[in-house]
């Protein structure tokens, strides 16, 4: 598409259908067609409030594939009368970024506003984003960033301030059976043929779809091109033919399907499991399928504190570290430090001990949320609250032997409570030691 504008543009040729994906050919062009995502979508809510009123705000979509973030960004961009600008962030850089905003200036020149669509927008690095900055400041071009990933931890702060933040959730099966209804009745090649799809087959392409309607009709057309038409037309639609599309369709690791939770499921729990040839594995299969290597870097951040936690400390530390030099040298590089960090962290010895201790605390919590904090460990700011012996008989540490003198730190009603009850793993043992030494009479 000429400088990566809608496909509608004037004086385009049309494509031929027959040359375009189903899910390309079905995709609404109105809200009144769109199926889900109801929260944002449905009468009164606040995304659609802002198309109809024409005042498209600029924002990130943050959801799985297939759940309808370039086609909101399309029907924003049609209802506000908007030139659309698509690009994709695995195959565009700042140079055409820079290009999109000098026609954006030209174009607000002369009244029209701009829509910059960047899909999978977490695939920018930050001299990219920073290029973004002045311009959605300036309202020059309304931005909508698509990404599968958290934000939080992919879309730069300047830039993620100056935007709106909305969560798309994958489909549901009455959503994605609304969206399969509607492609057989309208599409211009479906409705001139009669496709028998029975119960069985719907239900088996809801599952091979995983939520992702743009999967599940490009499953449906493959399985159509598979079966030979009944002397009428008919095109009756088998579960061997929906399972032998995907089997042609889907790779071996499908970054947005059941595979994907699958192989990472299987990658943490080896790393769990204390098996750093099983993790390796996993990894190789991952990174060869094309997995984001910041999102297996964030998993092991995690698993770093849940299961390894103080039997190792320095696990965090790789863990974080290996996030940050994956963000910095990118792949094929990553990989290397990817598996280093694989492999301490599976031959780490294991504690899940910080997580019970702060899992079993969050239920006292929320039973008994407003206990109060003890006199002496309240702060004393003003005259009135050391009048009210705020803070008076509290012991500094630091003035005892060894840094330590017993005195109660929790609630009156929690005081003999243990949440944290270290292993006999690795660093947590002489942890658990010193602390059973120091508290005598709170064993762990």
């Amino acid at each position: 598409m000429e400088l990566f504008e809608h496909d509608d543009t004037p004086g385009k040729s049309p494509r031929n259908p027959a040359s375009v994906p189903l899910a390309e050919r079905v995709r609404p062009s109105r809200l009144e067609d769109f199926a889900g995502q109801q929260h944002l979508l449905g009468d009164g809510s606040p995304l659609r409030v802002f198309i109809e009123k024409n005042e498209i705000p600029s924002m990130i979509l943050w959801g799985p594939p297939g759940c309808g973030k370039t086609t909101i960004a399309r029907i924003a961009a049609r209802q506000s009368g908007s030139h659309f600008f698509q690009l994709n962030a695995v195959s565009s850089g700042v140079q055409e970024v820079r290009r999109v905003i000098e026609r954006a200036e030209a174009n607000r020149a002369r009244g029209k506003k701009t829509l910059l669509f960047i899909d999978e927008i977490h695939r920018f690095n930050k001299s990219q984003q920073d290029a973004l900055l002045h311009s959605v400041e300036d309202g020059v071009i309304a931005l909508i960033g698509a990404t599968t990933e958290n934000p939080s931890f992919e879309v730069i702060s300047p830039l993620l301030s100056r935007c709106l933040v909305y969560v798309l959730h994958p489909l549901t099966e009455a959503e994605l059976n609304t969206v399969l209804d509607r492609a057989i009745s309208s599409d211009a090649i479906l409705r001139g043929q009669t496709v028998r799809l029975g119960e069985k087959e719907r239900a088996a392409l809801m599952l091979l779809a995983a939520g992702d309607a743009r999967v599940m009709l490009n499953g449906l057309e493959s399985a159509l091109r598979l079966i030979k038409p009944a002397p009428g037309g008919d095109r009756t639609v088998t579960v061997r033919a929906i399972e032998e599309a995907f089997q042609r369709r889907q790779p071996k690791y499908d970054k947005g399907g059941e595979e994907h939770y699958n192989i990472i499921s299987a990658f943490i729990k080896s790393l769990r499991g204390s098996d750093p040839d099983a993790a390796v594995y996993w990894l190789a299969r991952m990174l060869e399928g094309g997995e984001d290597p910041k999102f297996i870097a964030r998993r092991m951040i995690i698993l770093a504190s849940e299961d390894v936690g103080n039997a190792d400390p320095h696990a965090l530390v790789i863990a974080t570290s290996c996030f940050t030099a994956v963000d910095y040298i990118g792949m094929p590089e990553a990989r290397i430090v990817l598996s280093q960090a694989a492999t301490y962290l599976a031959s780490a010895p294991k504690s899940n001990a910080a997580l019970r201790a702060v899992e079993t605390a969050l239920e006292d919590v929320r039973r008994a949320a407003n206990d109060p904090v003890p006199l002496h460990l309240r702060n004393a700011p003003t005259r009135l609250m050391k009048d009210l012996e705020y803070g008076k008989e509290y012991k500094y540490s630091h003035d005892y032997d060894q840094h330590f003198v017993e005195q109660q730190y929790l609630p009156d009603n929690l005081k003999d409570r243990i949440y944290y009850r270290p292993s006999d793993s690795g660093t947590e043992k002489s942890i658990r030691e010193r602390l059973n030494k120091l508290w005598k009479g709170r064993p762990r």
